[in-house]
């Protein structure tokens, strides 16, 4: 089941059209990666969930009902503009934020407390938020977003100002919240993290929807039949065993072994053709396929729907 429906979406700002005629469907219980070069349209659909905005055309369904106010506590926006108020306590702030999303004041206490310890701030609770790092506060806002167990949780960035280790941390805990039932969309440019922790992607450039799909099915989709095979032996002897059906790209050499990439020009031919063609003249120590990143995808997308894109990403 879909936790959202997307529908037939437009919106246009003056003269700007920031969404044009954007479908998609985000699973529930997933990770749903929001993506697209900055300008594409990210930061509007997610403003139109939020009922910031509504959209020109098109509609959007939660669970089945049209989205309405009522499915606002049920939403957890986390934005890429963080926003707290400077001269506020930092307990005190985050019982006003968990308070405006209908908790309880003795509730919010309680949980909050808790994540304050999981996250080893609970000595900042008396602390003014002006006095917190980058990281402390962003750590503050992620634990608001999420206290209230939402349904949907919007994260824009979330790694943004993060070092490795709380980007860990954070990372760990959008995949315990799916565990938990929650359903993650997740806007980032950070690919990498895309291939970590996303079940499904959908790329928007230019105000439309390019690509969609479950991560796995695109990668597969986009294999491009090129290994890259480390050997030891004779070059020559390798190069004169491939068949007509296989083209090396690069070679170099690391302390007496081949290293050699090789594409595929026929796939009906098997890398294990290859293999057996090559077998009898060097000494295989591996054989990896090559698949593209998320990275190289996202280019290729956008650079196949604007070409005048490439020298821009």
């Amino acid at each position: 089941m879909d936790i959202l429906h997307v529908k037939r979406v437009y919106k246009s700002y003056a003269n700007h059209t920031a969404l044009h005629n954007v479908s998609l469907r985000v699973p529930q219980k997933s990770i749903f990666g929001l993506l697209g070069p900055n300008g594409a349209g990210k930061t509007s659909l997610i403003r139109i969930i939020n009922q910031i905005t509504a959209p020109d055309k098109g509609e959007i369904l939660f669970e089945k009902e049209p989205l309405s106010p009522k499915h606002i506590s049920q939403i957890g926006y986390l934005p890429e503009e963080r926003g707290l108020y400077k001269k506020m306590g930092v307990g005190e702030q985050a019982l006003y934020l968990a308070q405006l999303k209908g908790m309880s004041k003795q509730e919010a206490t309680i949980k909050l407390k808790q994540w304050f310890q999981k996250f080893e701030i609970e000595n900042w609770w008396d602390k003014k938020v002006e006095e917190l790092s980058k990281g402390m506060a962003q750590k503050v806002q992620f634990i608001t977003t999420v206290l209230h167990e939402p349904k949907l949780l919007i994260l824009d960035e979330p790694f943004s100002g993060f070092d490795p280790i709380n980007t860990n941390l954070i990372k760990k805990e959008i995949l315990e919240l799916r565990e938990k039932g929650s359903t993650i969309i997740f806007s980032t440019h950070n690919m990498a993290s895309v291939e970590e922790i996303c079940d499904h992607i959908a790329l928007i450039n230019k105000s439309k929807k390019i690509l969609d799909g479950k991560v796995k099915d695109i990668k597969e989709a986009y294999r491009s039949n090129s290994y890259e095979i480390v050997f030891e032996g004779n070059m020559i002897a390798f190069s004169n065993a491939l068949w007509t059906s296989f083209e090396i790209i690069s070679t170099h050499i690391d302390n007496g072994r081949n290293y050699v990439k090789v594409k595929g020009t026929d796939n009906r031919i098997s890398v294990n053709t290859l293999l057996a063609t090559i077998i009898n003249d060097v000494r295989i120590i591996s054989v990896n396929e090559l698949t593209p990143s998320m990275n190289d995808i996202f280019i290729q997308k956008v650079g196949e729907a604007n070409p005048e894109d490439l020298s821009e990403e």
